[in-house]
């Protein structure tokens, strides 16, 4: 069997192809190998606390002692063995068992303490066989690894570089300075952040793993530094930088300057652990070692610069995510680190965060107390439109003072006179679209909501003293500035009360000048009492002064009557105690006509509306008014005839009894008339009472509530009004379906008209009939009256034409009527199927009873 040298010796071979020819190397590697196998690499003694008593109680028993000896030894070792401050109980028991064990020789006591002196090397003449087979057989012992590794480098001319030459390497990456042995590369085909480290090779020196490992930890500060340094030095030569990237360069900066005072102690331990080694204590015999202990060395070097290394990762990591962004997006990429649960980077962010968010609270404060917007490079949550960003505001009208005067007729300004340019636009308009919200600048650490509210309220100050041009606006700035604090990071809660408060004020301010000084709920009362018809008496007034003149072409109607007659009727109703403002606003005008229109299809009422009360009355709004004042004024003129009819048909009853052929052509008009008037009545109550009557209350409640801001007094304005619209013109939420029955309801008020006529045709032929009638019973008695008395069958021919469009009219209302309420029992809308309930509460309308109405209708034709 090969002994252990000669297999080592094998081994080496094949696995070093260079020590198959140079036996020399071939020796020296199997020389090692023996060392290593001889050592203790590897290998780890448990501590056997129960083995070491064992031994001691053993020695104890082989000296002569008495039993209370042995007693008082169990004693102390349970003592020892009980105290829990000993963490090195096993050390401790083999400290002593040694000292007891030992001979009287000192200095043995503590082999492991006092290394061995090293035998001296074999001389270079020496035979090489001897020279192995010596260290093969008999291996160095009281060598510790590490004077046998520095050994074998030494023969082998190999040293290890020394380490304060390291050090001042270790200061230069620090740095981001290449060393001598250790350098960055510098290749320019790989990009910043592929920085690489590598190691300069030296013909008699070497750097150790473990050495090169610690150098990379050393060296990542120095790479991120150089990051941090680059990001800073790049933001100083921009011109357009923001303020909060240009406060987030300062910080760093600072942060920079602190870090340099770290190198530069740390250049001075190096330089004083460098001038150390050499020199001798007070006895001129041995190294000062105290000096050597306090001096720097690469593994103090690290423990130094740990803390930095954190910083400088967050640094880096801020630098990484200001690239893409800027202004609030920046604070919120900062805030979101804050959310760790290491202490040192949570404290490390809240300082950042609280010198980077100067700025951005600094413009929060001037927008929410001031209303002002100072952001000259779009940092803010809040931007400006470019296009509105210097429009004229329109000069406001309040009270006595209206802007409207009446040299553009009683309504004021004329749509021909009120044209404007592109400098100036509607109050709605400025409000909408001047500000706008970006939620991508809006800093995590606010809330979606609150920086809605502070969206409206520095709109709302804006908004008050630019285009209210509030008197009042230095108070209102005092309560704002009283109420206010200095905006910080550090304090979110007073942040969140500061925006409450400011809001309250605003938004309270804002209502008081629009309902106190520029009268708001007086213009909101005049539109339901005129174009909603809501004056009756001033209803009745002009549609029974305007009526015969509605009645003619369109293109005989001239404006200027029109007005006339419009204050005829004011100043004849309670509409004359209204305030003068309201009723300048008042104005009659005509749309635009086709050929052969009459003046009932193109009258209309207008209200003017200017800034700033267009912010809430829009111009569409008003659109939607003027359509409710088409479809009342229509169902209104239909009420009216048919009331005129009505009193004519019953004036003239006595007249009709002369003509018993016509009593029953007369029983099934009155029949069809007073079917008519139910249907417009109910429409009208259901118009009047159930829509508009209360979407009014609810938009008083809401006014005299007085909370929320212009944008909730806008929506409430326009969820009234959209209601009204929906409502009474009973549009239907159904695709292909929204006109259906107001198209129906349209199509029957033009029928009753249609019928009305010819009601009046067949009143006209009974009244001529009767004084026919009146004359030959004059001639029976004498009286010639020299008429033509005789009977024409022509007659007969006009009567049959009078009754057949009569019967045929009404035969289409009730079709119209069925329909009209079959549509509304499956509409959305809950109010209409009540009225369909109410125009079909006889069940008069079901198919069946159609038909039964028709039949005799028929027998008599």
């Amino acid at each position: 069997m090969p002994s252990i040298e000669s297999s080592l010796v094998n081994l080496v071979q094949l696995l070093v192809p260079r020590a198959r020819t140079d036996k020399h190397v071939n020796l020296e590697l199997a020389e090692h190998c023996q060392e290593i196998i001889g050592s203790h690499l590897g290998r780890i003694r448990e501590p056997d606390i129960k083995h070491i008593i064992d031994s001691i109680k053993r020695q104890s028993a082989q000296k002569p002692a008495n039993h209370t000896t042995s007693l008082r030894l169990s004693n102390l070792l349970a003592r020892l063995l009980s105290q829990p401050t000993l963490s090195r109980k096993h050390a401790i028991l083999l400290f002593l068992y040694s000292l007891s064990s030992s001979p009287s020789n000192y200095p043995s006591l503590l082999p492991s303490m006092v290394a061995p002196l090293a035998s001296p090397p074999p001389l270079r003449g020496s035979n090489t066989n001897d020279k192995v087979s010596t260290t093969l057989h008999s291996p160095s012992k009281g060598k510790t690894k590490a004077e046998i590794l520095e050994d074998y480098r030494a023969r082998t001319d190999k040293r290890h570089l020394p380490e304060q030459i390291l050090l001042r390497d270790a200061l230069y990456l620090l740095q981001g300075i290449s060393g001598k042995f250790v350098r960055f590369s510098n290749s320019e085909d790989s990009c910043e952040d592929e920085t690489q480290l590598y190691f300069v090779e030296d013909a008699k020196y070497i750097i150790s793993q473990q050495t090169k490992s610690l150098i990379h930890h050393i060296a990542e500060l120095g790479h991120l530094y150089s990051r941090v340094s680059r990001f800073v030095q790049s933001k100083e030569g921009q011109p357009n930088i923001g303020t909060i990237e240009q406060s987030l360069s300062h910080h760093l900066q600072t942060q920079l300057t602190e870090y340099y005072r770290m190198v530069a102690v740390l250049e001075s331990h190096m330089a004083v652990s460098a001038g150390t080694p050499g020199e001798t204590d007070d006895t001129g015999s041995e190294p000062n070692i105290r000096s050597q202990e306090t001096g720097l060395t690469l593994r103090r070097l690290e423990v130094w610069i740990d803390e930095w290394r954190l910083r400088m990762r967050m640094m880096s990591v801020c630098v990484e995510g200001a690239r893409n962004v800027h202004g609030g997006a920046l604070v919120s990429l900062i805030h979101g680190y804050t959310d760790n649960g290491d202490p040192f980077i949570r404290n490390f962010t809240d300082q950042l965060l609280e010198e980077v968010s100067r700025p951005f609270f600094s413009m929060l404060q001037k927008w929410l107390f001031s209303g002002e917007l100072q952001d000259p490079f779009s940092e803010f949550f809040v931007a400006v439109n470019p296009d509105l960003a210097h429009v004229e505001y329109l000069r406001p009208s309040s009270g006595e003072n209206a802007s409207l005067t009446a040299d553009g007729g009683f309504g004021g300004l004329t749509s021909e006179d009120s044209g404007t340019d592109n400098a100036v636009t509607s109050g709605m308009r400025l409000w909408e679209s001047k500000y706008q919200f970006k939620k991508a600048m809006l800093p995590r650490f606010v809330a979606e909501a609150f920086g809605k509210k502070i969206f409206s309220t520095g709109k709302s100050l804006n908004f008050i003293k630019y285009s209210c041009h509030d008197s009042d606006w230095v108070t209102t700035r005092n309560k704002l500035t009283s109420a206010g604090r200095s905006l910080k990071y550090s304090d979110i809660g007073g942040l969140e009360r500061s925006i409450d408060t400011a809001y309250q004020i605003a938004s309270r301010r804002l209502f008081e000048v629009f309902f106190d000084k520029f009268k708001l709920l007086d213009h909101f009362t005049a539109l339901k009492n005129y174009l909603m018809l809501g004056h009756g008496d001033f209803a009745d007034n002009l549609m029974e002064a305007i009526g015969p003149s509605l009645s003619r072409p369109a293109n005989t109607l001239y404006r200027h009557n029109l007005t006339a007659i419009l204050e005829s009727s004011i100043s004849s109703s309670n509409a004359q105690n209204d305030s003068l403002d309201v009723l300048r606003r008042l104005d009659a005008r005509m749309l635009e006509y086709s050929h052969g229109e009459m003046g009932w299809d193109v009258f209309t009422l207008e209200y003017r509306i200017d800034a700033p009360i267009d912010t809430v009355i829009t111009p569409d709004g008003m659109i939607n008014y003027m359509k409710l004042f088409s479809h009342i004024w229509k169902m209104r003129r239909v009420e009216t005839s048919l009331a005129k009819s009505w009193m004519r048909i019953a004036g003239g009853a006595r007249t009709f009894l002369k003509l018993p052929e016509l009593e029953y052509y007369w029983h099934q008009i009155r029949l069809t008339m007073a079917e008519m008037i139910h249907v417009i009545r109910q429409m009208q109550m259901y118009t009047h009472i159930e829509v508009i009557a209360v979407r009014w209350k609810n938009l008083l409640a809401f006014v005299n509530k007085g909370e929320g801001d212009l944008d909730s007094l806008i929506a409430a304005h326009k969820t009234y009004l959209d209601e009204l619209v929906n409502k009474t013109l009973m549009i239907n939420n159904k695709q292909g379906k929204e006109d259906f029955v107001l198209d129906r309801v349209r199509k029957s008020l033009q029928i009753i008209l249609q019928f009305l006529e010819a009601t009046d045709d067949l009143y006209n032929f009974s009244l001529a009939e009767a004084a026919r009638k009146d004359q030959l019973h004059d001639e029976g008695r004498g009286i010639y009256s020299g008429l033509q008395s005789a009977h024409s069958p022509s007659n007969d021919i006009e009567l049959k034409r009078i009754v057949a469009r009569t019967r045929e009219y009404a035969t289409t209302f009730s079709e119209a009527v069925q329909t009209i309420a079959h549509a509304l029992q499956s509409h959305t809308d809950s109010d209409c199927k009540d009225l369909a309930a109410r125009l079909n509460f006889n069940r008069q309308y079901s198919q069946t009873n159609l038909k039964d109405k028709d039949q005799p209708q028929r027998q008599n034709i």
